[in-house]
Parts: structure tokens; C-alpha cells; sequence
């Protein structure tokens, strides 16, 4: 099996996130390359069976937060049925920036089998966590 994670950073929170998510799923047997949004290896994107997708907490600090980025991410290519999970990261509250990411990742035509928040300074735990959670979905999917 093969993964991509793919991540649209601000401060590099979510761009460390997705390097550790592409460890640990590599780790688990998924071979897996990490890029931006900005320069997404296609060939990678093309042969993935698993495409991780992340981006973090744009809004205010209480209210009205959205996936940051969504721009870019909703112009990646179209993932049509290729299984794929998503997470965000954040420093105080996500909002509803997971629902709203999948919704992207969703009209992208990705089969979206679960997701994360990850906050800035539990990076490491929250991300090895969300990777057992998507190998173990992966098997059922």
C-alpha cells in the first residue's frame, strides 16, 4: 500500500504534523511521501491508495474557524475514490475546521474515512494516534 500526505502550513505546525504522520504510516507499512499543497508530487498522488490531507485553524479564536488554505487544497486534483483522511491542526479551539476540510476532500471525490484535530503542542501524540485510527480504518475500507 501506498500513501501521500499532502498539507497547506501557515507557522509549520501542520507541515511538522503531516512529516510525522508520513513516519507513521510508513512505519505501519503504508509507504508514504509528505508534500505541500504547493508542490504536490503527482506521481505520488497518482499511485496512493491512502491520501492524508491537512491544513490548519483560520478564524477567530472562539468562533467562525475554517480549514486555512482551502483555496489551495480545493484545487488539487481530483482524488475520485481513493480512500482518504484528514486532519487540522490549531493552537486554542478547531471549530468545526475538521467537518469543513472533509467537505472540501469530499467534492474532491475522496472517500473520507476519518479525521483528526491536532493541537500545536501535542503534535507528536495526536498524530500517532490519528495514524493508528486510519491503518486500522484503511483495512475495512
Amino acid at each position: 500500500m501506498k500513501g501521500i500526505v499532502i498539507y497547506e502550513s501557515l507557522t509549520g505546525n501542520t507541515a511538522k504534523a503531516g512529516w510525522v504522520i508520513a513516519e507513521e504510516l510508513t512505519r505501519s507499512g503504508i509507504e508514504t511521501v509528505c508534500c505541500s499543497t504547493k508542490d504536490v508530487d503527482m506521481q505520488a498522488l497518482s499511485d496512493a491508495d491512502l491520501v492524508v490531507i491537512g491544513t490548519w485553524t483560520d478564524g477567530l479564536i472562539l468562533a467562525g474557524q475554517r480549514p486555512g488554505g482551502v483555496g489551495r487544497i480545493s484545487q488539487l486534483p481530483v482524488i475520485e475514490g481513493k480512500t482518504t483522511a484528514v486532519y487540522c491542526t490549531y493552537a486554542i479551539k478547531a471549530g468545526k475546521t475538521l467537518e469543513k476540510l472533509t467537505g472540501v476532500v469530499t467534492r474532491l471525490g475522496g472517500n473520507v474515512i476519518g479525521g483528526a484535530t491536532i493541537r500545536r503542542d501535542r503534535i507528536e501524540s495526536s498524530a500517532s494516534e490519528f495514524v493508528d485510527r486510519v491503518v486500522a480504518a484503511t483495512q475495512y475500507a
